[in-house]
């Protein structure tokens, strides 16, 4: 750990070659690359001053064991063992106050073109009539400003007097011109004075580095004071996607890049008094947005900073898809009590995106009004900066065991499903159902087949037929878990055996034949003596069911969860955990993936789980399993499908982006490992395709761009013809297969 006296102003610090200490008054940690001309590696240190902490120095501590990020030894929400909101200053949008002490405000922004300024102005009614707080709306240019004039008074005259927010990327005279007239101005630091990024290397001596600070505030300074002027607010609102040259060349694309980029210019705010800002850390992979907010709000804590967050996974897509990447995002930090104001980006109609976001708010109000949690416990092996999965030991194959069992858990994360009896009669339905491949009748390991399945009731002995389906499924790996009760009465072969603490206890599991293959279903709260008994039963423990009963006011899943895995580590059990959630009859469908998302998502975005089973009486098993997957996908754990990286729209857009993202997806759905991005417009840069190995963005009206990765490959296609050259490129970079024949 490194601490460094806070009355140094000046002191520079290297991190192996990483990067140079540009202020005193950000925390600094290690980033991902940096300027060339540091050439050998020194302990990074770090500076900070916090007029509230009454500390002369703040601790910096690795992030993970070996891991070269340094991180503030400081907490990053209120509690780790239960949801309480982070105390907030209050913001105002308009007649919309944001913050700690009021409502978790709900957003979407529109998708017309701005100029167009009674479509713009019916799509703002639309969206306030489906009970949205604040809408934005994109002004790229001059004429798109004096639009929003028109747009303004239009709202006014119908008696609409919702806070309107100009998105602004590249343009700060356009900027200080509709600040005299919308409520907030967004401004993206990555764009907002500097130039687009060029994804180059750039070297920067100190004096270069201070000289583009000086740059920034020249060209914001304006806009601040403007803001002031008129009692606007501002979101500075980061995109991974669209970091400069200038911050990746020392901080790389990272979340630690992201934060230093906003926090230049909250810095000048502070320096003119203007507080009437809040924060934003959007990135298309909810892993890394997790990251970054973490780091922002484990920043302000060091300077004493209380300003408040808008939470969003941008280009989240479509469908399940995108409800399920947003409520991982934001549902994991609603649940460390961090978020005011939350925005879903779908690439859907604006309207459609205010229903998952009043269901997430809601999830995120009631575990914070409640303060769900767990009993205090001491956690010192999550890590909450950097992913670092926690990979359960997978089953090993014992001697003389007739069956392998080693296929009962995947490497990247299990999908279980609960089957009922009747779904035996016909086995080849069944089969089908878990999607498995068949041949001739007999199933067969695929891609995205479920691992194992849970059979709360097992069939007769004497019913042959559902004994010999349930062989067919045995011989290929996949794992058959019922109930102690059930294996008792009703043997089958090879089962593993599902037992409880109580059944531990009472050595009810000793009757088993010697050897039996143990699933043990935990709670996560209970007494940490309770589970001292897993030691007397540690061999033979295939997987652990954490399952916390859904319904219970102040329980919670994922500090239950927490405590549980910091038990495992703690005293070295390193048992695949599968995540099991019992869904109660009649909930929406939405309710069930946001639910899912923000519940397990929060734990495997800390790499905590190594598989998930999801059950509800009244759902479609094909739906139960594909969320499952797309969970899993979501959370960068199992790919099992293409991967989409799809924008919502805006007024930039320069093509019918639900038209051409569902044509695109029809033709290249099949390719699993294959990531896609289909974007409006370039306006965040390629860097929001990070994760995409292909991209096609709109480049000029009726004209597409192809890239592979963040390289612009083909420019100015005729649209008619794009998708035909997306999918020749994918074929030319060996990535293509046909699609599967359906028998």
């Amino acid at each position: 750990m490194a601490t460094v006296p806070a009355s140094f102003p000046h002191l520079k610090a290297f991190d192996g070659g990483s990067s140079l200490t540009k202020s005193v008054d950000f925390t600094k940690v290690s980033f991902a690359r940096g300027p060339k001309r540091v050439r050998k590696p020194h302990t990074h240190l770090s500076v900070a001053r916090n007029p509230n902490s009454g500390s002369d120095t703040v601790e910096l501590e690795p992030a993970s064991d070996g891991s070269p990020l340094l991180v503030p030894r400081q907490k990053y929400c209120e509690s780790i063992h239960k949801t309480v909101r982070r105390k907030t200053r209050t913001v105002m949008v308009g007649n919309v106050a944001l913050g700690s002490d009021h409502p978790i405000r709900i957003q979407t922004m529109t998708t017309s073109d701005t100029k167009d300024v009674a479509k713009t102005v019916e799509e703002v009614m639309r969206i306030a009539d489906k009970g949205a707080d604040i809408v934005r709306i994109t002004v790229q240019g001059r004429k798109e400003a004096d639009a929003c004039f028109e747009i303004k008074n239009s709202l006014v005259q119908k008696n609409y007097n919702i806070p309107l927010v100009a998105d602004i990327h590249f343009a700060p005279a356009v900027a200080l011109r509709v600040a005299e007239c919308f409520d907030k101005i967004r401004v993206n630091p990555g764009n907002f004075a500097d130039r687009r990024a060029q994804f180059e290397k750039l070297e920067y001596t100190e004096d270069d580095y201070q000289k583009e600070l000086e740059h920034i505030e020249k060209v914001f300074t304006p806009l601040v004071e403007k803001c002031k002027q008129y009692g606007r607010a501002m979101r500075i609102g980061t995109n991974h996607g669209s970091l400069s040259d200038r911050i990746m060349s020392y901080y790389g694309d990272s979340p630690r890049g992201m934060v230093e980029s906003a926090f230049e210019f909250a810095r000048i705010c502070r320096k003119l008094d203007y507080h009437n800002f809040v924060f934003s850390m959007k990135a298309s992979n909810p892993v890394v947005m997790v990251q970054a907010y973490r780091l922002l709000v484990a920043e302000m804590y060091v300077q004493g900073w209380d300003y408040p967050l808008h939470l969003g996974v941008t280009e989240a897509g479509e469908g399940e898809d995108g409800r399920m990447k947003s409520a991982i995002g934001i549902g994991t930090l609603l649940m460390d009590g961090l978020g005011d104001t939350i925005r879903v980006s779908l690439t859907e109609p604006p309207e459609e995106e205010i229903d998952p976001c009043r269901r997430l708010a809601n999830l995120g109000t009631i575990a914070a009004s409640h303060q769900i949690g767990v009993t205090p416990f001491e956690e010192k092996h999550r890590h909450y900066f950097d992913f670092q999965r926690r990979s359960g030991q997978l089953p090993l194959q014992k001697e003389g065991e007739e069956v392998d069992y080693r296929g009962v858990l995947h490497r990247d994360g299990s999908v279980l499903m609960s089957v009922s009896l009747d779904k035996l009669k016909a086995p080849e339905l069944l089969y089908r159902s878990l999607a498995a491949k068949l041949v001739v009748g007999m199933p067969f390991k695929d891609l995205a087949t479920v691992d194992s399945i849970l059979l709360k009731e097992l069939p007769p002995v004497e019913d042959a037929d559902a004994r010999l389906a349930l062989k067919r499924l045995v011989d290929i790996s996949m794992g058959i878990v019922t109930p102690l009760s059930e294996q008792l009465t009703k043997p089958l072969p090879h089962a593993i055996v599902l037992v409880n603490l109580k059944e531990l206890s009472s050595g009810a599991h000793k009757l088993l034949p010697e050897g039996t293959r143990l699933a043990i279903t935990l709670r996560g709260d209970e007494a940490y003596e309770e589970l001292e008994i897993l030691k007397s039963v540690a061999d033979n423990v295939i997987m652990v069911l954490h399952n916390l009963p859904y319904g219970g006011e102040r329980d919670s899943r994922v500090h239950a969860g927490r405590r549980l895995f910091e038990y495992l580590e703690e005293n070295g059990f390193n048992f695949p955990v599968i995540h099991h959630l019992e869904f109660p009859e009649k909930m929406h469908r939405d309710d069930l993936v946001i639910t899912a998302g923000s519940n397990v998502g929060a734990l495997l975005v800390d790499g905590l789980g190594d598989g998930i089973l999801l059950e509800a009486p009244d759902q479609d098993f094909e739906f139960l399993r594909d969320t499952s997957f797309n969970l899993l996908q979501g959370c960068r754990m199992r790919n099992t499908k293409t991967e989409y990286v799809s924008c919502p729209s805006c007024g930039r857009t320069l093509f019918d982006l639900q038209e051409v993202s569902a044509q695109i997806r029809e033709k290249t759905s099949h390719l699993p490992g294959v990531s896609i991005a289909i974007m409006g417009c370039i306006v965040n840069g390629p860097g929001e395709m990070a994760d995409a190995d292909f991209g096609y963005v709109g480049g000029a009206p009726g004209k597409i761009d192809l890239y592979v990765g963040k390289t612009v490959v083909q420019r100015g296609i005729e649209m008619e013809k794009a998708t035909d050259a997306l999918i020749q490129l994918i074929k030319d970079h060996g990535r293509w297969v046909d699609p599967p024949v359906e028998e």
